[in-house]
């Protein structure tokens, strides 16, 4: 949160971005919950403490197993982690191989409702399952099916973007574009990677205008100009936040959540850096008709 007074009037992320008379004028700024993956060790606790103190308000989950369940952790225990914080979890990445095992969809789906979750995030597919396109035709079957288990239980799936989805088959046809057209539009929504996006060298507001308003959430992160295509904090790379942001509203975009994959600083510093440079600077453009 970004302070006590923001935390009693605020106006979060999930308002009507199209609403005639709604005014966004405080929000609340997510955290993916990978970003301190190598600080899990001691406790979630303790990273939820850091990830509060940092400024976030939003955390969107990751490292769900039936078994272990969110790191040997209870789902009703981290609603209770997060309450203890002042943090909300609006989404959380879980693999879609969950839906295909008996039972541990719906294991999904209630953790996901225990958590407070809007959205069930599917992040990633193995290589072997995406090897051509009729690959991407059968995630996207599977993707619909999943979705509809949860619209079944109050839910609603989203997919999130690598690199990899914009390589192009035969015909010039990528990926994602089938997954844009062959998951059914009333059931999936779109959390694009920025950084990945830019990594594949395409443009995030052509794409928002191939879908308006399905674009649901980003992932907001940097990119350095080197040769590797290093991530860095928000602010301190290439990537053209500004304009992005102010196309918030062509994209549909409810949340959005830093990420802080592969840096060589200690997390705790890196995800301070970025929340200030996005309060200060890409936060009052979501503010601006």
């Amino acid at each position: 949160m970004f302070n006590s007074a923001i935390t009693t009037a605020g106006v979060m992320l999930g308002c009507d971005m199209k609403a005639a008379d709604a005014t966004i004028t405080e929000h609340r700024v997510g955290l993916q919950l990978y970003s301190l993956r190598d600080e899990l060790k001691d406790g979630l606790d303790k990273v939820f403490e850091k990830i509060a103190a940092a400024g976030y308000g939003n955390v969107e989950m990751f490292g769900f197993s039936a078994k272990d369940k969110f790191f040997k952790n209870e789902p009703k225990a981290v609603a209770e982690m997060l309450k203890k914080y002042s943090l909300e979890s609006t989404s959380g990445h879980y693999m879609l191989d969950l839906f295909d095992k008996e039972g541990q969809g719906q294991a999904v789906i209630d953790a996901s409702l225990a958590l407070g979750h809007k959205y069930v995030v599917i992040p990633w597919f193995p290589p072997e399952q995406r090897k051509s396109l009729d690959d991407y035709k059968l995630i996207a079957e599977r993707m619909n099916r999943a979705a509809q288990v949860c619209r079944d239980g109050g839910l609603k799936l989203a997919y999130h973007n690598h690199e990899f989805e914009f390589v192009k088959y035969a015909g010039d046809v990528s990926g994602y574009d089938i997954i844009m057209k062959e998951c059914d539009k009333d059931l999936v929504d779109l959390e694009l990677d920025l950084y990945w996006v830019q990594f594949a060298k395409e443009d995030p507001i052509e794409i928002f205008k191939r879908a308006p308003g399905r674009f649901k959430m980003w992932h907001v992160k940097d990119m350095l100009k080197d040769e590797a295509k290093s991530q860095t904090e928000v602010g301190s790379g290439i990537v053209d936040f500004t304009t992005i942001f102010k196309n918030a509203e062509l994209s549909g975009m409810e949340h959005f959540f830093v990420e802080q994959e592969n840096l060589p600083v200690p997390a705790d510093a890196n995800i301070k850096k970025s929340i200030g440079y996005v309060k200060k600077n890409l936060v009052p453009l979501l503010n601006k008709k």
